[in-house]
């Protein structure tokens, strides 16, 4: 089966690319309205200078570099990012699972993630590309734990903010935005974090904040992986990108799960999410989340996805082996279940 052609699609990343592609450092950026008669541009703000050293505040407005959406930062936080790309090369046996070799070689390096609030007028340019419906995390609540999902939340590394200003004191539509946000036109960026945001933070950061992140790189496709540790269970949050000219399609997934009470579990299936995303140069990433609880506190995850190349060949990229770490003060619940 060939892959569709992807050539000509109008989308936000394409804009937000030749934005970013400029030596100027303030860009009026435009943005497409739908409207009965077709599109019109519609000023949204001005591009800032990107930071290449320190990092953005609760505040700064941002386009996504690869998917395009509207944003505003909440809070920023230091991960550990394993990358196995800038690592020394070893090689693996051939029997071994892909990554498992390397994965205690890799040193972690301190790197800025930001949790971000999405504007809802642009998640339908990206739902394709990015699942933006729902956060799920882990909350404390009048003494007792509970699952949330909050849609139009997402995790961006530092590279990935095109920082802009607006004079609009509302930039971002979203129904969290004015309850953690208020506009302080003497503050830079103009925007501050209200005692909600504060407090919602403080409460619950142990299960928003991401710890690790791990990366790596085949054949051009770059997978990352962001674990969090949910009590009951483990989410997992997963961007694949396509680094080259060649339009591929992700066909399987193929995961190993290692529970610490012994057992080693092989999945395997269509897609991911029920999907079969197309990664290419006009659309060259994909985002999605998934779940997976164990029989003991801790366990192992890695694996890898075949892709199809335009000429019906196929080939493997590794997916990086990841921990799954749960807290001391909380107990397994006994069950194994696999949304993976």
């Amino acid at each position: 089966m060939g892959l569709p052609n992807t050539s000509g699609c109008d989308t936000a990343w394409n804009r937000t690319r030749a934005c970013s592609d400029s030596s100027s450092t303030e860009i009026q950026c435009l943005r497409p309205l739908r409207h009965s008669e077709g599109k019109v541009l519609e000023t949204v703000g001005v591009f800032e200078a990107p930071k290449h050293q320190g990092k953005y505040e609760t505040g700064q407005l941002f386009l996504h570099s690869v998917f395009g959406y509207r944003g505003i930062v909440l809070f920023p936080w230091h991960a550990r990012l394993y990358d196995r790309d800038v690592s020394p090369a070893t090689e693996s046996k051939p029997t071994e699972p892909p990554g498992a070799h390397r994965s205690k070689e890799v040193k972690g390096k301190t790197h800025t993630y930001y949790q971000v609030l999405i504007d809802t007028r642009d998640c339908p340019h990206i739902s394709q590309r990015s699942q933006t419906e729902a956060v799920t995390f882990l909350a404390n609540h009048d003494d007792s734990r509970a699952l949330y999902a909050i849609p139009g939340l997402d995790y961006v590394s530092h590279e990935d903010i095109l920082p802009y200003n607006s004079t609009d004191q509302v930039p971002i539509q979203h129904e969290l935005f004015e309850r953690f946000l208020k506009f302080n036109a003497s503050k830079v960026p103009p925007f501050i974090p209200r005692d909600t945001l504060q407090a919602w933070q403080e409460k619950n950061h142990p299960w928003l904040e991401l710890s690790d992140v791990h990366r790596e790189t085949t054949e051009n496709i770059r997978v990352t992986v962001i674990p969090f540790y949910m009590g009951m269970r483990w989410r997992y949050c997963i961007r694949l990108e396509n680094m080259g000219e060649e339009v591929v399609q992700l066909r399987e997934r193929h995961w190993r799960i290692f529970s610490l009470s012994g057992t080693l579990e092989t999945v395997r299936g269509r897609g991911v999410v029920g999907r079969e995303p197309v990664l290419s140069e006009e659309q060259p990433a994909f985002q999605y989340s998934s779940h997976v609880s164990l029989q003991a506190p801790s366990g192992h995850m890695w694996g890898s996805y075949r892709l199809e190349r335009p000429n019906g060949t196929f080939f493997d990229v590794r997916i990086p082996p990841f921990s799954l770490e749960s807290k001391k003060d909380d107990t397994p619940n006994g069950l194994s279940h696999w949304e993976v």
